[in-house]
């Protein structure tokens, strides 16, 4: 059985623990500086930072990015051990620096880990062995899909996935509030949207199209749907879309600069 512990009991963390918890095929510890988070999920909870690196074989950073700085030193005294990163903000080679590991991979997951639904984008680190590559890959389809990419592309892949569940979240208020003004209550409407954007993935993936076949499939001629389309062209859906994935890749390649310009001062 492969022994994992998960170093932060957070949003992200806590939605990973639930995941692997569920899936099997684990031992888990887990561990948190605030107690009380870590023993919420009835695992072998860690007393402190190093038993929790002792316990197991691989080791899940689930920290917040702000406060890793404070680990360096503690986790480096492991780099026998096989890491696995969540932290947004934080290339492979700042972690490599600081923790001199050989098997090192990073994860980009969004929110969805808890229900298993999580998308993750992986890298892995120019040393890692081919088992511990499987063994991450694992770990990541136990919480949702999987993609391996190369590193670089982990801000356009944030703009695409990890920050892009939030604008899914806020159109399907949207959608849901503009059922509100025509009469439908905000809760039924909230499960509608909902339902439907799952009804439009199931179909996008079955049907083999791209959205923009399936859209138009949609638009009859002089039809609801068209009307619609056209009231989202005419208030720049479209350009909205394509600027908010821009801004969340941008940020996040603003944060792994800096990341990479003081990796030697912390």
């Amino acid at each position: 059985m492969i022994t994992v512990s998960i170093i932060g009991c957070g949003n992200m963390g806590g939605g990973i623990i639930t995941a692997l918890k569920e899936s099997g095929g684990y031992s888990l510890t887990v561990y948190d500086s605030d107690r009380e988070k870590a023993e919420k999920f009835n695992l072998s909870t860690a007393p402190t930072l190093e038993a929790a690196l002792e316990k197991s074989d691989v080791i899940i950073l689930a920290v917040k990015p702000q406060i890793i700085s404070e680990l360096y030193d503690t986790l480096s005294e492991y780099k026998h051990k096989s890491f696995i990163s969540i932290l947004a903000g934080v290339p492979l080679e700042v972690l490599d620096y600081k923790i001199g590991c050989d098997n090192l991979a990073r994860f980009m997951p969004n929110l969805a880990a808890r229900s298993r639904k999580a998308v993750t984008a992986i890298a892995y680190s120019s040393e890692c062995s081919e088992d511990f590559k499987k063994t991450a890959f694992g770990i990541a389809s136990a919480f949702g899909s999987a993609f391996i990419l190369k590193e670089s592309l982990f801000p356009a892949f944030i703009g695409l996935s990890g920050s892009a569940i939030a604008f899914v979240f806020q159109f399907i208020h949207s959608l849901a509030m503009g059922a509100v003004e025509k009469g439908i209550p905000y809760n039924r409407a909230v499960e509608i949207a909902a339902d439907t954007m799952e009804s439009a993935y199931s179909l996008l993936k079955d049907s083999g199209k791209n959205p923009v076949e399936l859209a138009t499939m949609v638009c009859s001629a002089g039809g609801t749907t068209i009307a619609g389309m056209n009231a989202l062209s005419e208030n720049g859906f479209d350009n909205a879309c394509i600027k908010a994935v821009c801004a969340a890749t941008d940020k996040s390649i603003e944060l792994e600069k800096n990341a990479l310009e003081k990796k030697e001062d912390d």
